[in-house]
């Protein structure tokens, strides 16, 4: 049910809280009164979500620079087994930036298909919609949320070279061996949430990221330490400044280069991540 709530919201904090009022919710129900516990939490999770996100919606408007979404750490199925690429996919970074483009109700038909391989039935009875409408708002959804597709997709190991060699680069403040590992296109967002200094807007062109890395790397970290771990499905790097958690960046990878780095800094969102890491 987290990794449900978690699908729909791209909140970690909001997810735990949606998957509470579904349990409490569940206890006050008369014994034996639901006979299929699990269609029922789903049906009440999805609908409990569907309600937070008409209200994250205007929130969002109203966020200081780019929104993303909570980092969770998976290497623990915090989120489910994600045994197969498609699994990694349905919490990435990138498929949840993605996903805010929908209406509440065409995420909860793409998720419950996409991630959960729900039948157009088992949807239209959680949604309380017909079959054949739920039909067309994921059909809807899916031209909605087209990416370009990669000319060939990258082990899991190839992934974590790529982003190990970042985080040697970024160390090192090499900047040719930063320039290996961006496509030209690369694109960086920096999410403070007005909280901490971040790039308000996105940072296009290899370029100006590399100028804009030499700029954070010499004001904020000298003396940080960087790691790698799995966030969200995919490796990532982990920053601490005196073991203190200050960001996390995701990688998009296409083609076997980098072509978006998403940087969760505001530490809003990190508190969720953060605990994972020190239980781990």
């Amino acid at each position: 049910m987290f990794g449900l709530a978690y699908r729909m919201l791209g909140s970690a904090e909001e997810a735990q809280d949606a998957v509470q009022d579904a349990y409490l919710r569940f206890r006050a129900t008369e014994p034996g009164a639901v006979t299929r516990p699990g269609a029922w939490l789903a049906k009440v999770v999805t609908n409990l979500c569907l309600n937070r996100l008409t209200s994250a919606r205007v929130q969002r408007e109203r966020y200081v620079g780019p929104w993303l979404p909570e980092p969770v750490l998976t290497s623990d199925g915090a989120l489910g087994p994600l045994d197969s690429a498609e699994s990694r996919d349905s919490v990435s970074c990138a498929l949840l930036v993605l996903l805010e483009r929908l209406t509440p109700t065409e995420r909860a038909v793409y998720v419950l298909r996409e991630a959960f391989a729900y039948g157009y039935r088992e949807i239209a009875g959680v949604l309380d919609l017909e079959e054949a409408h739920c039909r067309q708002l994921y059909r809807r959804a899916t031209g909605r949320i087209a990416a370009p597709a990669a000319r060939f997709e990258p082990s899991e190991q190839v992934r974590r070279e790529l982003v190990e060699a970042f985080v040697a680069a970024a160390r090192e403040g090499d900047l040719v061996g930063l320039e290996k590992v961006l496509a030209a296109d690369v694109t960086w967002w920096g999410d403070g949430g007005g909280k901490v200094s971040a790039a308000r807007r996105p940072v296009d062109g290899r370029d100006k990221v590399l100028r804009f890395l030499v700029g954070v790397g010499e004001r904020y970290l000298a003396g940080a330490e960087l790691s790698v771990a799995e966030i969200n499905g995919e490796p990532a790097v982990v920053a601490r400044m005196a073991g203190a958690l200050v960001g996390t960046v995701a990688f998009e990878v296409r083609d076997g280069l980098v072509v978006a780095a998403r940087a969760v800094l505001n530490p809003d969102k990190l508190a969720f991540v953060d605990a994972q890491l020190a239980a781990a």
